[in-house]
């Protein structure tokens, strides 16, 4: 048999199966035809919301004139909750807070930050900011454990290093000066040309040179106040 006539056989054969199932062929093509509307709508929807949330937050930083407005910021992640502006609008509204001092309010934000967004290429940078706000409310214990969350989450050497950086001040506040001192040494170590690296190079040197010393061991001091700036830095 030629290949025509085998084409024309399979046809004939093929042309009852459509007639008699014609009806749910047109309805699957409808379906799909839908399907497919629904998700360009849905793709454009996405996308204009994004950029009115792009918008919104950017509104919310210029009329901060440079600050990061919490209440602003934090409204742009209630509306536009889910984008990646509403996002980043969440972690900036918790910064703000923190720069405020309002600590307990920035502490609830970043773990609201957490809890929603649990995959954010962001989350150790918060895991910092909540360790910052509980260390500020004197929370050491739980600050250290966000410090540490943050460290090991991360591959980002700036925010790994200034979390154990925080970690050490922390010992070294509790009068633990080997331990601080060791995590110090290896700050400065891992980052030699920064000024990260020279803070902890100049704080290992002073705990060296004040465990070297005869004289009894002061009493533990208090940790260092937070850093007034924010505990991570995102560019607006």
């Amino acid at each position: 048999m030629q290949p025509q006539e085998a084409a024309t056989d399979y046809f004939f054969k093929l042309w009852p199966w459509l007639e008699a199932n014609a009806k749910r062929l047109a309805f699957g093509a409808a379906l799909v035809v839908i399907a497919i509307f629904v998700f360009i709508f849905y793709s454009y929807r996405q996308s204009a919301r994004e950029v009115e949330a792009g918008e919104a937050l950017t509104q919310a930083l210029v009329a901060g004139n440079g600050s990061r407005p919490a209440d602003a910021c934090l409204k742009v992640a209630t509306d536009y909750s889910g984008t990646a502006a509403g996002q980043r609008a969440l972690l900036l509204g918790a910064a703000a807070l923190f720069e405020s001092g309002k600590y307990a309010d920035a502490q609830v934000q970043f773990q609201k930050f957490l809890d929603t967004y649990p995959d954010n290429a962001f989350v150790p940078q918060a895991e910092l900011g909540l360790g910052s706000s509980l260390d500020a409310q004197g929370k050491t214990d739980l600050a250290v454990n966000a410090y540490q969350m943050a460290e090991s989450q991360t591959a980002d050497g700036d925010t790994a290093g200034r979390a154990k950086f925080a970690i050490a001040r922390v010992a070294e506040g509790q009068g633990k000066f080997d331990d601080a001192a060791k995590l110090y040494a290896e700050i400065a170590r891992a980052f030699p040309n920064s000024q990260l690296g020279s803070d902890a190079a100049t704080r290992a040197m002073e705990l060296k040179t004040k465990t070297a010393s005869p004289a009894p061991a002061p009493a533990p001091t208090a940790p260092a106040a937070p850093a007034a700036n924010v505990p991570f830095q995102l560019s607006q």
